[in-house]
């Protein structure tokens, strides 16, 4: 069984008397890591709220019931707790009621998840996201070398960690992820009008991976107000399907501040999305699935690891721009992100100029390695 980054961060807060809430998109392995941390944990109960029946038992406002369903267990997981209405009140009666008991809730999406449950848990709960697997994660043992090898698969089928392990049915596999559970979240507890909307735009976004996204645009394009637009991809970040990236900008007069690039956690679903599982070699977008691929790895890396450092691309008015940059304090790390090594590739000077401080490196298939592998790159 893969170790995943978040088990070290997870057991750490175990036992402290608050609730651990862990969310991710459906088939991310929730449920896996968390029997890992509870291998060894006895009389423990595992609750699906899923299944109607047991979300119809945890749809209470009673203690007495609460004790009835708790007992004298020590362990209490309940997976996709977003299904249970009132779920913040029940997270907050079983955590100030069962002192002895550690409460662990899992979620598939932030929508729910951030309206109604952590207003009541204020101050009671820990809060773990879980992405598709990192590279550093799949790989640990790995050279760079051997990591290059892999990319030609993981660039067309993402890290889902059923998919990295079964990948004679890869394509099967994400069809169903994205046919079944992609924004299932989305639908049911925002009860939108326009499904068809919601997946035409995520096919828009799909085929701009790497490239700024004008909301004016995508909404003239589809024939609805911007308002609407950025509702749905407000919505399409809580449930973890894509995440936006903003641009770094200390002088608006001449660098671009208000666009955003949006990426994919997982090209396997980007693909899937687009229904495009064509081999590497014959694709003409190599360049942005690699870029996409290495910032959505990076960004995982982060969240798993707890790094609060922050993240944007760069671009000036007159069009010179840089893929992804860390700031840290005082620190500005600049990475150009180039799938083709053919070529010599390096940070703008319209760039370090503008930064002289900045630390410019440029990540291509052959050391991409070194960058997923540590987060302290190249020093």
């Amino acid at each position: 069984m893969l170790e995943r980054s978040l088990e070290t961060r997870l057991q750490k807060w175990l036992g402290k008397g608050k609730t651990i809430v862990l969310t991710g998109a459906r088939q991310v392995g929730k449920t896996t890591i968390l029997k890992k941390v509870f291998a060894n944990a006895e009389n423990g109960l595992w609750l699906n709220a899923d299944e109607p029946q047991t979300r119809d038992s945890l749809e209470i406002n009673n203690l007495e019931d609460l004790k009835l369903i708790v007992g004298n267990k020590k362990l209490l997981v309940i997976d996709e707790i977003q299904r249970v209405k009132n779920a913040g009140l029940l997270l907050k009666l079983l955590t100030d009621n069962f002192k002895d008991l550690q409460v662990v809730a899992t979620g598939s999406s932030a929508l729910e998840i951030s309206d109604s449950i952590f207003e009541p848990l204020t101050g009671r709960h820990f809060l773990f996201h879980l992405y598709p697997l990192t590279t550093k994660e799949l790989y640990a043992s790995s050279s760079p070398f051997e990591i290059q090898q892999q990319l030609s698969f993981h660039l067309v089928y993402g890290y889902y960690p059923e998919i990295s392990i079964q990948r004679a049915i890869a394509e099967e596999l994400l069809k169903n992820i994205a046919g079944q559970y992609l924004y299932k979240d989305v639908l049911i507890w925002k009860d939108l009008r326009k499904p068809q909307l919601l997946d035409q735009l995520l096919k828009l976004l799909a085929y701009q991976i790497g490239s700024e996204v004008s909301i004016h645009e995508l909404a003239k394009t589809l024939r609805v107000k911007s308002e609407t637009i950025e509702s749905y991809i407000d919505l399409l970040e809580k449930s973890f399907v894509i995440f936006r990236l903003k641009a770094l900008s200390n002088n608006p007069r001449k660098e671009i501040s208000k666009m955003s690039k949006i990426y994919f956690w997982d090209c396997g679903i980007r693909n899937a999305v687009i229904g495009d599982f064509r081999e590497l070699k014959i694709r003409t977008d190599q360049g942005a699935l690699f870029e996409n691929l290495v910032v959505a790895d990076r960004m995982k890396y982060k969240v798993h690891h707890g790094i609060s450092n922050s993240s944007y691309f760069w671009r000036n008015m007159n069009g010179s721009e840089v893929d992804y940059i860390e700031v840290e304090h005082e620190t500005i790390n600049a990475y150009e992100i180039k799938y083709n090594m053919l070529k010599n590739h390096k940070v703008t000077r319209a760039f370090t100029n503008s930064y002289p401080t900045a630390n410019p490196f440029v990540i291509t298939p052959k050391n991409a390695g070194l960058f997923q592998l540590s987060y302290k790159f190249m020093e």
